[in-house]
């Protein structure tokens, strides 16, 4: 036997897996963090790429606005802000000449409470602080995208600066490919319109994680940043433990370049062939609070599972379902076809949860193992339950059956498994 130990919550939980049909490990190749996080932001405002400083670009009289994650993302907006702040000021600009905006895309506004802990009481009583609004009456219209012809309505404020700054951290992301650069900009500050015409391409087959070739979403985003004309961006990398690893700073595609780059060396990880049972962690806290959070790792595994495998989700879910939306459209459609017709017609955050969920139940069985009252796992979420991983794992080789393969992955939601070829498929679903 071989013990695999995976995180669940603030614990560990271990799987006992027989030799023969383990297959191994598929983990990310993660960094530390940088041992002095200012120190790194300000090393890369000091040397950005592709762009003149900060103290160069704006002068004395320019107003300058700029872009940051709201609460939603784990961003670590308040070391970064203030770093920002003090190259701004370098240049002579006063505080009442400078505003933040926080990126809420199609989310609601940041409140007064989330503003401090996203920036810190200094920089709350010194700023003025926007919430984007994406419904807002006076929204900017720059055009039409020329390949998706979305049409493009951003944020009065940050249009009508002179100099326009973007924050963010750059991930991975389950349809733009990677989260940064362009993202502040399209969903960030644009219009409910735009997002949900951009948001819609999530169904084509090139917008997937981890991929930029072809992918219509993030081919969309990045035009429309550049209609956003856009001055500089400070973006950061962060391990599964959110330390900063490396900040970057300057040109929007030079950064978000960069950015991708340093993503895919700590977080694609390659196998050489599929398994029939994938036993799957989120990372534990905070992966595994909500299902909703949580099922990234499921997608992330899906590519190194068989059609008509298992995948055994072993997530704590103390905060259950974790999205409304997720919830509503779990209940509502049951068929995937017709949440992609929601979808094309409508995009919300929690219907892409739902997309992706019964885009992974069409390919694979799923076993749950958490905290989630049995009748909402099986009855909404359509899942199969399992008490413990061993009894999760005893179920999953009578689906898949007693000879079947089996890879671990104990931190699904920060890894990117890819398979280097792809071996004579058998579908096991009849097993």
């Amino acid at each position: 036997m071989v013990d695999v130990w995976l995180p669940y919550g603030k614990s560990q939980v271990c799987v006992r897996i027989p030799t023969r049909n383990f297959l191994g490990l598929v983990e990310s190749k993660e960094k530390p963090g940088a041992q002095d996080p200012r120190a790194e932001i300000e090393r890369a405002l000091r040397a950005p790429l592709g762009s003149k400083k900060l103290d160069e670009i704006a002068n004395p009289s320019s107003k300058v606005a700029i872009v940051v994650d709201d609460a939603t993302k784990p961003t670590p907006t308040s070391i970064m802000v203030p770093l920002l702040l003090e190259e701004l000021k370098k240049a002579g600009i006063k505080e009442e000449n400078m505003v933040i905006i926080f990126a809420c895309g199609t989310h609601r506004a940041v409140t007064p409470e989330e503003a401090v802990g996203l920036l810190g009481e200094s920089v709350c009583s010194h700023s003025r602080t926007v919430s984007h609004d994406c419904k807002a009456q006076d929204l900017v219209d720059v055009g039409t995208t020329h390949t998706h012809g979305t049409k493009v309505l951003l944020n009065r404020v940050f249009m009508e600066a002179d100099v326009r700054i973007l924050t963010g951290n750059v991930r991975v992301h389950p349809f733009s490919g990677y989260t940064g650069g362009r993202e502040s900009v399209l969903p960030g500050i644009a219009g409910e319109e735009t997002v949900k015409h951009n948001h819609a391409m999530l169904l084509e087959a090139n917008a997937r994680a981890g991929n930029l070739v072809g992918n219509p979403v993030h081919e969309d985003m990045t035009e429309a940043a550049g209609m956003a004309k856009v001055d500089f961006v400070l973006n950061v990398v962060q391990n599964s433990k959110r330390d900063i690893v490396r900040a970057f700073a300057g040109n929007m595609e030079l950064v978000f370049s960069e950015g991708t780059r340093l993503v895919d060396e700590m977080y694609r990880a390659q196998v050489d062939r599929r398994a029939d049972i994938a036993v799957v962690s989120p990372g534990g806290d905070p992966a595994d609070l909500n299902l909703f959070q949580a099922w990234q790792g499921v997608d992330n595994a899906l590519d190194v599972v068989k059609r008509g495998g298992v995948i055994i989700l072993v997530a704590e879910l103390p905060e259950g379902h974790g999205n409304q939306d997720y919830y509503t459209w779990m209940m509502k459609f049951h068929d995937l076809k017709a949440v992609e017709k929601e979808v094309r017609h409508g995009f919300v955050s929690g219907g892409a949860g739902a997309y992706y969920h019964l885009k992974a139940l069409q390919k694979v069985r799923i076993v749950l193992v958490s905290s989630m009252p049995d009748y909402y796992a099986t009855n909404v979420f359509k899942l199969r339950t399992a008490r413990a991983v061993n009894d999760a794992l005893n179920e999953a080789f009578n689906l898949a059956g007693k000879s079947a393969k089996v890879w671990a992955l104990p931190r699904s939601n920060f890894t990117l498994p890819e398979v280097k070829a792809i071996e004579e498929e058998v579908d096991t679903s009849q097993s």
